[in-house]
């Protein structure tokens, strides 16, 4: 009887194992990638109809960066009908008058420059620093967008001459607070009593 019992559990795990095959054949098959259809080649894709738009018409489209402390000007400059625009506002709305000549000094230096000017239009974004500074960044912006709009060599001449950073950004950075004292340089006083 015993023997018997043995013979069965054998031949159920036989059977059992015939059974596993054709699992462990779908787990294999599942495994196995299909066939993949052949490739369909695609057309190169074109430049979209706006660019093309532009290089019919000759427009011609500059971006120029300058900075000035902690101060980052984006100047965007293309042809146009002379706006001025400082963070999407027009320069002419602009209380602070000062500044607002700090940031057209480029544009009257001279009778050229300012007729260059009135054929294009100018966006400046300006981000970080203090309201000199800002007003320095975009100045420098819009000076080298108008030198590398127009290539002009006799403007940046002009502009080399009137001031030295007009065309480089400033490098100076505020020098960082130490220990030992309230600011850069200077030390706290000492007391002797």
């Amino acid at each position: 009887m015993a023997e018997e019992s043995i013979e069965a559990k054998e031949a159920g795990k036989a059977a059992g194992e015939e059974k596993a095959e054709p699992a462990q054949n779908a787990e294999q098959a599942a495994a196995q990638p299909a066939k993949k259809s052949p490739r369909r080649t695609s057309k190169p894709k074109s430049a979209p109809p706006s660019a093309a738009k532009k290089k019919q018409k000759g427009l011609k489209h500059v971006l120029v960066h300058a900075k000035r402390k902690e101060a980052v000007a984006r100047a965007s400059i293309k042809e146009g009908t002379g706006i001025v625009r400082i963070n999407g506002f027009d320069i002419n709305t602009f209380r602070q008058k000062e500044l607002v000549s700090v940031m057209l000094e480029p544009i009257k230096m001279s009778d050229i420059t300012s007729d260059l000017a009135s054929r294009m239009d100018i966006n400046v974004n300006v981000s970080g620093g203090g309201f000199s500074s800002q007003a320095q960044a975009a100045r420098n912006a819009i000076a080298k967008g108008i030198i590398e709009y127009t290539g002009s060599e006799s403007i940046r001449k002009l502009y080399a001459s009137h001031s030295k950073y007009l065309l480089t950004d400033d490098y100076r950075r505020v020098e960082p607070k130490k220990y030992k004292g309230p600011k850069a340089r200077a030390r706290f006083q000492t007391s002797y009593r």
